[in-house]
């Protein structure tokens, strides 16, 4: 009798019962939930990113020639400081971006930009190169038509635009010394032929700032120096600081509270 429980009991159908498979409609709701919770996890964690450690944008116009195309996607590091000789994405200081309006953003958009993904609906940016920091004494030019940066002359042949002629464009036309206040900084493009930078706002009014002040962009509007072109894949890679620029000695002097521009009225 003994026996017979034994084995009773060691059966299969008494103590494994096999469970019952889940339906395909279980499945499916199960494997909908685990997706949303992994696409909205990715949205969050994006969103979180582009807030606070980069963004990305996209190149408008030739100014940036042939550093950055129009149309190239750049990462904008949030979290790193910039220094001379970094392109950075800044918000426009007033009056440097013309008046046109602005295209609507689809819902379409409005996801992308959210997550940090940049459309041509994205407004309100600039690009450009730090050539003055606060305190630094900008010079155009010496007499072989450099760009000097507290007495050190710029080479900036490894940057500047280069026509289809060959030639390289001359680094300004228009003549200037400036002194950049604090907390701002003084920027042109690498394209200068079609570059409308802090040259061309020297003698811009503003309701809110004495004349000139525009050109100097403030440093609370620099979104980050940009680090690395993403898109298109065929001319991804780093940006780095020109090698000239570590030649660049400080400042002699704390950066004033005003700007010195001189000749007054100067601009492209």
């Amino acid at each position: 009798m003994t026996t017979d429980q034994n084995a009773r009991s060691d059966s299969p159908a008494a103590d494994d019962p096999t469970p019952p498979r889940p339906s395909a409609g279980r499945q499916a709701a199960s494997f909908g939930r685990e997706l949303l919770f992994v696409v909205v996890g990715a949205i969050v964690v994006s969103s979180l990113l582009r807030a606070f450690v980069g963004q990305m944008f996209i190149i408008p116009s030739e100014s940036m020639e042939s550093t950055l195309l129009t149309g190239d996607r750049v990462v904008v590091q949030k979290i790193t400081d910039f220094h001379r000789g970094d392109v950075v994405v800044f918000e426009d200081p007033g009056g440097w971006l013309p008046d046109e309006p602005v295209e609507p953003s689809g819902p379409v958009d409005k996801v992308l930009e959210f997550i940090g993904i940049p459309t041509k609906s994205t407004q309100g940016h600039l690009i450009k190169r730090v050539i003055g920091m606060p305190g630094d004494k900008v010079v155009c030019c010496d007499d072989r038509g450099r760009i000097t940066v507290n007495g050190y002359a710029l080479d900036e042949t490894a940057y500047l635009y280069v026509n289809p002629n060959g030639n390289q464009v001359v680094p300004s036309d228009v003549r200037f010394t400036v002194v950049v206040p604090k907390d701002r900084i003084f920027v042109m493009g690498d394209h200068r032929d079609l570059s409308a930078d802090s040259r061309c706002h020297l003698a811009d009014s503003s309701t809110t700032e004495p004349r000139g002040y525009v050109a100097f962009v403030p440093e609370k509007l620099v979104v980050g120096p940009a680090f690395a072109i993403a898109a298109p894949f065929d001319r991804a890679k780093r940006l780095r600081v020109p090698a000239t620029f570590a030649g660049v000695p400080p400042p002699k002097d704390p950066a004033p509270d005003k700007p010195t521009i001189e000749p007054a009225g100067v601009s492209c």
